[in-house]
């Protein structure tokens, strides 16, 4: 906890950009009936039975000194996933930096050995060596901000039936054009200092 609350005290670098990923996945749920399109004062109304149509998981990245969010849409969240997203950090998104200063949570699959699971070994040390991994605590995951920007992303434009995968893209896509156009950065406010008083409980009782 601690390490993670380290990095956020970190003033920005645009050499060493801080980045938090993390992941969800979406219920595809299609409609069995037409909707009932609205009348005047009254929302539409949709039928209750409904078509699973599988699951997809997103990826968020979020750069929170900057405001920065982007979110990839993959069938699923496997370790070749995961080192594959790694690829598009190193390569497209921060093609510039020295080093991704990387926060996440300590799922199995965010492991640097996933990129040799992946790659060639040159192509998987190039980018293992790009990384600088910060892992959230286990039941720590709040600490991660990508989660945050989940949670809004959640509220905000999946709370409601995406029948496929290429629907949940583009209503996706819509939402990071906006916050491009908008972004907020993030303020940060927990430091160690406070977690040593709120969440005394989780430290270790030395004896005298």
């Amino acid at each position: 906890m601690e390490d993670v609350l380290d990095v956020y005290k970190r003033p920005y670098d645009p050499k060493r950009p801080q980045v938090c990923v993390d992941e969800t996945n979406k219920q595809l749920i299609g409609e069995t009936r037409e909707e009932i399109p609205p009348a005047p004062g009254r929302a539409r109304r949709f039928d209750y039975e409904y078509k699973r149509n599988g699951t997809a998981n997103l990826f968020m990245v979020a750069e929170p000194l900057v405001g920065r969010c982007e979110v990839k849409v993959t069938e699923r969240r496997t370790k070749a996933d995961w080192a594959q997203l790694m690829k598009e950090l190193a390569d497209v998104h921060y093609r510039e930096a020295e080093r991704i200063v990387l926060v996440v949570d300590n799922l199995n699959t965010h492991v640097k050995s996933a990129l040799y699971e992946t790659f060639p070994p040159p192509e998987a040390k190039r980018i293992a060596d790009k990384l600088e991994i910060h892992y959230t605590p286990k039941h720590g995951s709040w600490l991660n901000m990508a989660e945050i920007e989940l949670s809004i992303l959640s509220r905000q434009c999946l709370a409601r039936r995406i029948p496929n995968k290429e629907s949940l893209k583009r209503i996706i896509e819509k939402w990071c054009e906006k916050r491009r156009h908008h972004p907020t950065p993030v303020n940060w406010r927990f430091t160690t200092s406070d977690a040593r008083i709120k969440l005394k409980r989780l430290y270790p009782t030395l004896q005298n």
